[in-house]
């Protein structure tokens, strides 16, 4: 089951899936979208959930419709996620709630209801898809941050109860993959309009790495049940340095300039390869 699958990582998941054979069950808000989606998979049972993971209570109820007509389950993906731009200051209460309930607590309450059905059957696997964000906090994205970084905790601390019961549990921190996520986003009230038209073009502008190479890359941490799997060079820098400068990694992404950025990144990808090449 993959959730937010109308586009995407989801959409590309859906896909990788049925081309090693697995049926999929497909979520996400848009039906239209999503059933495009639907009509491409090719060779494998397919079925298809309309659901707002921001209702979060109405989850139970999609489980029990999506384990009684598709038992057997044995991999979750909570891909589905929304961003909301502003400070903490210019974002209220329910804007910052919404975030919180799409970004972890939906994938929370699903992988609660869903643990019994994948403990039942060996190999059972959870795969929470956190973000860069989860990684470091930048200004403007305080609700976002705060959704991913409790994301990699929950998904961590999961990981070390259910590995002696045979259940693999998968954080994913994509770092700039082309997605609709900047389309899509949200503005906090607080934010003028010419801010949020600004902060959603430079947002878009980080997100270049190719959906479908993202989704191999998650798949293959699956197939080797990888507690951890960070998506692209924007993801491994910035993980390097907030090791390294816990309280002071934007300041030195900073002093990097351009140049300094380039040959760290280029770095990263030499690694990368020869790791991938391993």
């Amino acid at each position: 089951m993959v959730t937010g699958a109308a586009s995407g990582i989801g959409e590309q998941l859906a896909y990788g899936l049925a081309r090693r054979g697995c049926g999929v069950v497909l979520v996400d808000r848009d039906g239209e979208r999503l059933a495009a989606v639907a009509g491409r998979v090719r060779g494998v049972p397919v079925r298809t959930y309309v659901a707002d993971l921001a209702e979060v209570g109405g989850l139970g109820e999609l489980v029990a419709r999506v384990v009684a007509e598709n038992p057997g389950i044995t991999l979750l993906v909570n891909n589905a996620g929304v961003a909301l731009g502003g400070t903490f200051d210019q974002v209220n209460a329910e804007e910052f709630d919404w975030v919180m309930d799409v970004n972890f607590r939906a994938p929370v309450a699903l992988t609660r209801l869903f643990l019994p059905t994948l403990l039942a059957a060996p190999g059972g696997h959870v795969v929470n898809v956190s973000s860069l964000f989860g990684l470091i906090g930048p200004p403007g994205q305080t609700a976002y941050s705060a959704s991913k970084f409790a994301l990699r905790g929950f998904s961590e601390s999961l990981r070390h109860e259910l590995v002696d019961r045979g259940v693999g549990v998968t954080c994913v921190h994509p770092g700039g993959v082309r997605t609709r996520i900047a389309e899509t986003a949200r503005v906090g009230s607080g934010v003028d309009e010419v801010e949020a038209a600004q902060g959603k073009e430079s947002f878009a502008k980080l997100l270049t790495y190719p959906a479908d190479k993202a989704a191999e890359r998650i798949l293959a941490g699956v197939e080797k049940r990888k507690g951890r799997v960070l998506i692209a060079w924007t993801a491994v820098v910035p993980d390097i340095l907030a090791r390294l400068f816990p309280t002071s990694y934007l300041a030195v992404l900073n002093r990097l300039g351009p140049t300094g950025r380039e040959a760290v990144r280029d770095a990263a990808r030499r690694a990368a390869s020869r790791n991938t090449a391993a």
